[in-house]
């Protein structure tokens, strides 16, 4: 979808950070989507988008479409090829490593197929017509013109204790550490806190 990408990131942060159940903290709609397989680093993580249903409300949630789109099997499938993609390639931009042969090709040739077509509304918000597969493969577009581009620099993995959610820092000085301060930012604060108060449980001052 067209647009520039910083200035859409700033529009999302508006809205809430949770939306049927599903975590939108990122940024950007390719990241979200990443996001979509929780607890990623603990041994089961919980798979959100396990029954066509799942992706369905996550389009909607995401605001890729304002009605429940017709979601295959092989939708669910493709999604999970492009969420995985994108957050393999994600990390590997991050951490400056190469990039995936296989999720590159993978987020390719998604990104190839016939996508949604962006429109705008009377209220000048931008309505995606398109069927899922179509859906994806605009997500997949913007997962490339975001890894290619010069904004790619401002990719970020929240350093909350084991949160595998992904971001784009859109702060002035770019050095945002969590998806979000209400939640990572808020329970480091907490724990930390709390470290202290055990090294001084008096408060007196040193």
């Amino acid at each position: 979808m067209p647009g520039d990408l910083a200035e859409r990131a700033v529009v999302q942060k508006a809205k809430p950070e949770i939306r049927d159940g599903f975590k939108f903290r990122a940024g950007h709609v390719a990241l979200d989507l990443a996001g979509t397989l929780a607890a990623r680093f603990k041994p089961s993580p919980r798979e959100l988008l396990a029954h066509p249903s799942d992706l369905g409300r996550w389009l909607i949630a995401a605001e890729m479409t304002d009605a429940m789109p017709e979601v295959t099997q092989t939708d669910v499938a493709l999604a999970r090829t492009l969420r995985e993609s994108i957050y393999s390639l994600v990390l590997a931009r991050i951490h400056h490593k190469a990039l995936s042969d296989e999720a590159r090709r993978a987020l390719n040739r998604i990104a190839a197929e016939a996508s949604a077509v962006p429109q705008l509304g009377k209220d000048s918000r931008i309505r995606v017509s398109g069927n899922t597969p179509g859906l994806l493969a605009s997500i997949a577009r913007d997962a490339i013109l975001l890894l290619g581009g010069a904004v790619s620099k401002r990719l970020r993995q929240c350093e909350g204790e084991s949160c595998a959610l992904l971001f784009l820092d859109t702060s002035r000085s770019g050095e945002r550490r969590w998806c979000s301060m209400s939640g990572c930012g808020n329970k480091f604060k907490i724990a930390e806190f709390r470290r202290r108060q055990r090294l001084n449980p008096t408060g007196s001052k040193s």
